[in-house]
């Protein structure tokens, strides 16, 4: 699997809350919630089917946010939507899980120092709410252990700890 790139195709006319953001601080909103969903497969080591579930599990919860009541979340989707021309989805971890999940966390940390400063409250809220939903849907997507889909734990105790950690990071 590939580790995840973190540039991201600016769309063509900036929306209205991209403008409260310099170009960088858009971008890491932008491309947040994908390593998110890379971040969350691979904080436990999953067959390439339940990788395959998470992942998709997670391109569902970031379309989710089409409907959020936040307008950033909004945005954000749609630039996702509007810079996102790599084809079809693949699953994907980390080629290092441990550096790249404290990537991913270091960027959430970053990211909500940003909409501390940057953001409505509303919208920073609704943003850490849905990065926390997406993340939630990957953990929860695909049965850990157990035999054809029985039994077994739906959130690992790994998955259960990056979700906590992903929490802090994201903590007001």
């Amino acid at each position: 699997m590939s580790q995840e790139s973190s540039a991201a195709q600016p769309s063509a006319a900036p929306s209205s809350a991209a403008l409260a953001f310099d170009r960088d601080e858009w971008e890491l909103l932008v491309t947040l919630p994908r390593r998110v969903v890379i971040a969350a497969t691979s904080a436990e080591p999953d067959t390439t089917r339940r990788t395959v579930s998470e992942g998709l599990a997670g391109l569902e919860a970031i379309a989710a946010g089409r409907s959020s009541p936040s307008r950033l979340v909004r945005e954000v989707v749609a630039a996702i939507y509007a810079a996102d021309d790599r084809g079809e989805p693949t699953a994907e971890v980390f080629d290092d899980p441990v550096a790249g999940i404290a990537q991913t966390m270091a960027a959430c940390r970053h990211a909500n120092a940003v909409l501390k400063h940057r953001a409505r409250l509303v919208d920073a809220a609704g943003y850490r709410a849905w990065l926390a939903e997406v993340a939630a849907a990957v953990c929860g997507a695909a049965h850990t252990g157990g035999v054809f889909g029985v039994g077994g734990a739906r959130v690992t105790v790994a998955e259960g700890r990056f979700l906590d950690d992903l929490a802090d990071a994201l903590a007001v």
